[in-house]
């Protein structure tokens, strides 16, 4: 919300002395999020004045209009005499009045003007556009200023408000009442105990019967409808220049006299509006729930399928606005348009967020709309903005209106008066409580005891819901800088958990391994499934849907990691890094079908009780930590030093196998089939423990349908495991026997069927060698003719060494080859000559 102070000191007396950056500090003290103070004009200086065009010459031969006109700026120049300007803009006649920026004066990003000769003549200033006063966005042509704006000559920057301070504030979803100059002047007026002017004061006028025909389905929907008319507009009528500046400065930009009153009124008092044309209604409106098939061409030229869950406003052509977020083309006002009819409604927050996500319009109405707007405010806001229509359009204001009330009224909220001196720990004088609600608008009856309050919250704060809502009023009002700092005290003795320990520990060791970390938001959607090419009944596709998602295309809690590093992988790629490895520790959430719906709210007042505990944890799903990484490119560079080698499955494996062993476990490799992988290059993975062999993950290469659905290069390899699966295989380390005698070598070649796994030969190997062997490893695999199809030739080398002596190469010779007898015994293998 951009707060012009020019507009809020209309409604608050603030002191003289105060200024932009006093402001912001006292409401960011108060709870307001100020983020920037703008200095609006600031950058123009020097001569800017008022002007007025006494001949204009028309310039010929060029490839746009240009003009030579000369304009009266009285005695700015220090002569008297015309200023000669060329100008390109063609929207003034002789006798307008403009805004001229004289030589040695400057405009917005450091724009010095001075006197210089351009098509053929001397021109001795510039004739501004708003644009170039800083104003607002407009390139028609040069700003054209009513006769009585003052005479030439006169100091434009002080004449037209150009300079101004803008605060910047971000509000929060609690603050609605924020977006509005409305609710800024009430938190300034009782910051500085000022005098506050209700904007929303406006005498009604007329009758609530006789209005445009209306009715309202449900209350649960929409609590008011109110509909205000005006007839006999002037549809040239133009907006004037303060209401045109005023709505620059808080980030709307000026269109028509109908759109930008109702922009205005919804700036100043927090209320959206809408206006009809209403020639182009057609028969009575009426609010509801949308109904299946029904459909809406926006004014955003975009026909959108309305869902059930909508509200809309209909006539009886159909549905005519998605209420709340944004109206249908049907009935917009139009360059003709001279009978309008006015709408303020107070619409169900939750609706308006989800169709604001929904159909992915976020407009200034929503915003406020599923913030919640005042519930009381409809009438005296419908009625500014005919009343304005009526000022500056010449129209008239129709006797009657249309006011639909079916609002309920709010319960009393009981608190005790010390209430926010327990929660802040400060002392605060008596009836501090009472004084600091009253100032926030609040309804207070004190009981005759006086330590009980019964609050009933303004219309204007639907936010105020319980005690301790109220206790943060009188806290936040008092200061939240009284506060007492007091640290709690940390428990000795108690450092980083056994999984916290590991999965930092995995952190650096995947990081020094050349993987680099990404953190991932937990959603998904379908797509991000059907990319990863899983079946119908795949248990990852069983996911929590979030109730209030931030996409909806992302509404499922993660079930696996891969998807996010996918997308992460292909934003990389596709900004130019060609070798990318990215890996990913967190939390994956598997529903339990047989879990309540919904956790049970636990109280605020107190700790939950183990009973409340056990039932927030039957609700939770499953919550694993997995670790997860991608890889694609070089995984070994090229350079001077020789040719690089590029990224395959056995990396991601390898990957894998890293995770294990800093987990102090052994991972089993087996050949497997399980999506996103491909099924002829992907690992199962399975470590040994206490309840046998588990499952903990899967790696490979992807398959190429996933990889086409993602937008990633062929050949992406990835792997994701499960943690806890790990970690429940850990095994004690003990530090190992060094022995100093030296070590023997013995390689050795076997031919197996290419169906057998190489890990397989390996734990032959390790189980024929016996106590003697120190190390294994595959450093050749060969396929060819010397081999015979269908084989192939697996090379180990096996590292031997004793700890009380040196081995003999009898000794060495006699392991190895028993080794090889026990890998023939159990895989087939005959040694290669």
């Amino acid at each position: 919300m951009r707060v012009p102070v020019s507009w809020l000191r209309d409604y608050v007396d603030l002191p003289e002395r105060v200024t932009a950056r006093d402001l912001a500090t006292q409401l960011i003290a108060a709870g307001l999020e100020v983020e920037t103070v703008d200095e609006v004009g600031s950058g123009v200086s020097g001569p800017v004045v008022l002007g007025e065009v006494s001949g204009v010459e028309e310039l010929t031969g060029f490839k746009k209009p240009i003009r030579y006109c000369q304009v009266d700026v009285g005695t700015a120049n220090g002569t008297g005499e015309q200023q000669n300007i060329v100008c390109g803009a063609s929207n003034f006649a002789v006798g307008d009045r403009v805004v001229v920026a004289l030589p040695g004066s400057v405009l917005p990003g450091g724009f010095e003007i001075n006197a210089r000769t351009t098509y053929g003549k001397v021109s001795e200033g510039m004739i501004c556009s708003p644009t170039e006063l800083g104003m607002w966005e407009e390139h028609t042509g040069i700003l054209v200023l009513p006769a009585d704006t003052g005479a030439p000559g006169d100091d434009a920057l002080e004449r037209l408000g150009v300079r101004d301070d803008v605060l910047d504030i971000a509000v929060t979803p609690d603050r609605g009442y924020a977006l509005s100059i409305r609710g800024v002047a009430r938190e300034a007026a009782t910051i500085y105990d000022a005098t506050f002017r209700d904007p929303a004061d406006v005498h009604v006028t007329g009758a609530p019967e006789g209005g445009y025909p209306a009715t309202v389905a449900d209350a649960a929907i929409c609590s008011r409808y109110v509909l205000r008319g005006a007839s006999g507009l002037d549809p040239e009528a133009p907006t004037p220049l303060w209401m045109k500046l005023r709505l620059a400065r808080s980030g709307v930009r000026p269109i028509s006299l109908p759109v930008d009153v109702t922009n205005y009124v919804m700036m100043e008092l927090g209320q959206p509006l809408h206006a009809w044309d209403r020639a182009k209604l057609r028969g009575p409106i009426e609010v509801r729930r949308a109904r299946s098939g029904e459909q809406l061409e926006t004014l955003d030229h975009v026909k959108r399928a309305l869902d059930p869950d909508d509200i809309v406003i209909t006539d009886e052509s159909g549905p005519i606005n998605i209420a709340g977020v944004m109206g249908g083309i049907g009935t917009e006002i139009g360059l003709s348009s001279s009978d309008v009819v006015v709408e303020a409604a107070h619409f169900a927050p939750t609706h308006i967020a989800r169709a604001s996500r929904r159909h992915q319009l976020s407009s200034e109405s929503s915003r406020r709309f599923e913030r919640d707007v005042d519930s009381a405010v409809q009438t005296a806001a419908a009625t500014r903005a005919v009343g304005l229509l009526a000022e500056l359009g010449g129209a008239a204001v129709d006797p009657g209106y249309t006011d639909i009330d079916l609002t309920e009224p709010r319960e009393p909220i009981v608190i005790s008066g010390d209430l926010p001196d327990r929660i802040a720990g400060v002392e605060y004088p008596p009836h501090t409580a009472l004084r600091r609600l009253r100032e926030v608008g609040c309804r207070v009856v004190e009981d005759d005891a006086g330590g009980t309050l019964r609050v009933t919250p303004p219309t204007w704060r639907p936010d105020l819901v319980d005690p301790n809502d109220l206790a943060e009023e009188v806290i936040r009002y008092e200061g939240y800088e009284n506060i007492p700092s007091v640290p709690p005290r940390a428990p000795a003795g108690q450092g980083l958990t056994s999984g916290q320990r590991l999965r930092r520990a995995l952190g650096r060791g995947l990081a020094g391994a050349g993987f680099t970390e990404v953190l991932n938001y937990p959603f998904v959607g379908e797509r991000d499934l059907d990319g990863l090419q899983l079946e119908d009944d795949d248990e990852r596709r069983r996911a929590l849907r979030l109730a209030n998602p931030l996409n909806e295309d992302e509404a499922l809690l993660r079930t696996t990691l891969v998807p996010g590093l996918l997308k992460a992988l292909a934003r990389n790629v596709g900004r130019g890094f060609s070798s990318v490895a990215l890996f990913e520790t967190g939390l994956v959430y598997r529903p339990d079908p047989d879990a309540p719906e919904k956790a049970p709210i636990l109280r605020v007042d107190r700790g939950p009780t183990a009973e409340e505990l056990a039932e927030v944890r039957a609700a939770l799903p499953d919550q694993p930590h997995r670790v997860a990484a991608v890889l694609t490119g070089d995984r070994e560079a090229s350079g001077w030093w020789g040719t690089g080698r590029p990224a395959t499955w056995a990396d991601a494996v390898e990957a894998a196998r890293e995770v294990a062993r800093i987990a102090g476990a052994e991972l089993t490799v087996e050949n497997g089939q399980y999506a996103p992988w491909h099924p002829g290059r992907c690992a199962a993975l399975y470590v040994d423990g206490g309840d046998g062999r588990t499952l903990v993950g899967h790696a490979g290469e992807l398959h190429p349908r996933a990889v086409h659905a993602y937008g990633l290069p062929a050949r992406t390899a990835a792997m994701e495991v499960d943690l806890g699966g790990i970690e429940a295989a850990r095994v004690a380390v003990r530090a190992p026997t060094i022995s100093t005698f030296p070590v023997a070598t013995q390689d050795v070649a076997l031919i197996v069927d290419e169906s057998v796994p190489a890990g397989d030969v390996e734990q032959a190997l390790r189980e024929g060698a016996g106590d003697l062997l120190e190390g294994i490893r595959v450093f050749d695999v060969y396929t060819g003719d010397q081999v015979g199809a269908g084989y192939k030739s697996l090379a180990f080398s096996l590292r031997f060494r004793a700890a009380d002596r040196t081995l003999t190469a009898a000794e060495a010779t006699a392991a190895r080859d028993a080794a090889v007898v026990r890998a023939a015994e159990r895989t087939g293998a005959t040694r290669r000559g």
